[in-house]
């Protein structure tokens, strides 16, 4: 049986939110990638003067860091949203589905025909306060990165 290649990420919260923790695995699958991600230590979902906090805007950035950086700007290097082939928002090749907090744990499994994980090897995987809304450019005006995780060949 042929071994298909994988890449990995293992999350860890900012200064903010440093408890969480958390690990996403892309499988290379026939048509595209099929990306696992179990995150712990999420905030709970809460409005605050219009603030929304949850879900969790979940996607690739184009950085190549998550050095963590400061209270007012964590994970400087992480870049923006990963976009190859130059579309909206909503269609960026790292826009992902939001990642729901339950009691602060988040577990999900989807499918995307928008990248490989060779492609992705060395990008970063960000998780926001805010949903996405898929439309705000650049970023969906998810809010502040609260964690972050280096995509690496999966196993190293």
């Amino acid at each position: 049986m042929e071994k298909r290649p994988k890449a990995a990420a293992y999350i860890y919260g900012s200064k903010k939110y440093p408890n969480i923790r958390g690990r996403a695995i892309f499988n290379d699958v026939p048509e595209g990638t099929v990306v696992s991600v179990s995150v712990h230590g999420l905030p709970e979902f809460s409005r605050d003067n219009g603030k929304v906090i949850g879900p969790h805007g979940f996607h690739i950035h184009d950085g190549d860091s998550c050095e963590i950086g400061t209270l007012e700007n964590p994970f400087p290097r992480a870049g923006e949203h990963f976009n190859p082939t130059n579309q909206p928002h909503g269609n960026h090749a790292g826009d992902f589905p939001v990642l729901f907090s339950n009691n602060g744990t988040a577990h999900m499994d989807f499918f995307t025909n928008r990248i490989k994980p060779w492609q992705i090897i060395g990008k970063t995987l960000v998780i926001h306060e805010s949903p996405d809304d898929y439309r705000t450019e650049p970023s969906g005006d998810s809010g502040e990165k609260i964690a972050c995780g280096v995509i690496r060949k999966f196993p190293e």
